[in-house]
């Protein structure tokens, strides 16, 4: 008979997450867990469950490092139906049980953290009006997660309208008015025509004669942006045209074939670092006709393949780095590495004051770093998109659906709620 018993309350004991989950037992829980660990059966649209939230009125814990940078909220029937509906794991948790959790993540010897998020973010993405989803990995994920977000574009930018945002994101825009450099391989191909004749028209509506100067007053407008207590994020060649920008803002570093006058052939000595975010030191690709912008990018080579590509997360301390470990929450150490435009940043030419978040073992090789300036923050990320290791033009976009535990798309969603969570970081 005892062992029947045990049996039983064995048996029982391990229904409780069931119950739980299910409604059953609700009036024992206190806390709702979202588990960021491989518990998790959708990592994205957990993401998208704490902006929901968030966006309710309600708050998010962001307990960092605990179980991969799991969430916890006040429990709610109709926090966890929304759950059940997005396919999002959720853990049901006592009174005592959130007291352990939360003791145990505020131990002076853990390497873990609690930030409490309070508002959703609003979110911009900066693209041009002829713009698909699918042509760029941070709006395809924040479609995936249900995310929203507004998009604009130069005239917005110009007009003084980022102030209505606490987060940007470049979609992978060049800065330097080159049209992206694809003028050697593309240049008769009619979304690469339509694409040089919505840019020019664009400046010459906004009173500019050159897409290079329009886009220079674009990258300063942002600049000020982030001066002012913005987050920027930009990923594959929005990271580095936007430094080579900023930098070559006293020179021509456009061909004829771009602007129609020559460019400076003194352009090199004439950049000036102290304008930029991120890169010193580098040198301008003068080439037109080479699909590179500068020397900050890590070229493809025949090492490059997606069997023996990986980087690795550098490990912060939660208690006095939480910026750093926010942005590298994850449920692995080392995430499979993508190509782009823009693929990775060589070591030595990112100034010693940005922080490296993730790099390439054993190279030079940097995929992601943060920042700050004035009172905002930046972080490039390079690559174009984390499950297709070398996406190309007409490629089919890729189904989240099949990536839903991805890593790299972890990182980018862990920038969207960063704005709340350092927001709050900072009144306390």
């Amino acid at each position: 008979m005892n062992k029947t018993r045990k049996y039983i309350v064995r048996i029982l004991f391990s229904m409780l997450p069931l119950l739980v989950g299910t409604g059953v037992l609700h009036a024992q829980v206190s806390k709702l867990l979202i588990p960021m660990d491989d518990a998790q059966a959708d990592h994205l649209k957990a993401y998208g469950i704490a902006y929901w939230v968030l966006n309710k009125g309600y708050e998010v814990d962001w307990l960092l490092n605990y179980r991969g940078g799991s969430f916890m909220v006040e429990y709610a029937d109709f926090i966890a139906a929304e759950c059940r509906i997005r396919g999002v794991s959720f853990e049901g948790v006592s009174g005592a049980g959130a007291a352990v959790i939360y003791s145990e993540v505020q131990n002076e010897l853990a390497n873990m953290d609690i930030v409490r998020m309070e508002t959703a973010p609003k979110v911009a993405v900066y693209v041009p009006p002829n713009f698909q989803p699918w042509d760029d990995a941070v709006t395809m994920a924040m479609e995936y997660a249900e995310i929203p977000y507004d998009k604009i574009w130069d005239k917005e930018v110009m007009e003084g309208k980022l102030k209505n945002y606490d987060w940007l994101h470049l979609h992978h825009e060049d800065f330097t008015g080159q049209y992206g450099k694809f003028y050697a391989t593309h240049r008769f191909e009619p979304w690469y025509l339509q694409q040089v004749a919505l840019l020019e028209t664009t400046a010459e509506e906004l009173g500019y004669k050159k897409v290079s100067q329009l886009k220079l007053d674009v990258a300063k407008t942002i600049k000020e942006y982030i001066a002012g207590g913005g987050f920027l994020f930009a990923m594959c060649s929005a990271t580095d045209t936007y430094d080579v920008a900023l930098a070559a803002q006293n020179t021509d570093i456009c061909s004829d074939i771009f602007d129609g006058d020559p460019a400076d052939p003194a352009m090199q000595s004439k950049l000036d670092f102290t304008q930029t975010l991120a890169f010193e030191n580098f040198k301008v690709e003068e080439d037109p006709f080479q699909y590179e912008y500068s020397s900050i990018d890590v070229q493809p080579n025949i090492y490059s393949t997606a069997a023996n590509d990986r980087f690795t997360l550098f490990d912060f301390s939660a208690k006095h780095d939480p910026v750093p470990t926010m942005l590298t929450q994850c449920h692995v150490g080392v995430v499979d590495g993508f190509l782009g435009q823009t693929t990775a940043f060589h070591k030595e030419f990112i100034k010693k004051n940005i922080i490296v978040l993730a790099e390439r073992e054993g190279t030079d090789e940097v995929k992601y770093i943060t920042g700050n300036f004035g009172r905002g923050t930046f972080t490039f990320y390079a690559g174009h998109d984390p499950e297709d290791y070398q996406h190309a033009i007409h490629d089919p976009p890729t189904d989240l659906a099949l990536h839903k535990n991805s890593p790299g798309y972890r990182l980018i969603l862990n920038n969207i709620l960063f704005p709340s969570a350092k927001k709050k970081k900072q009144k306390t």
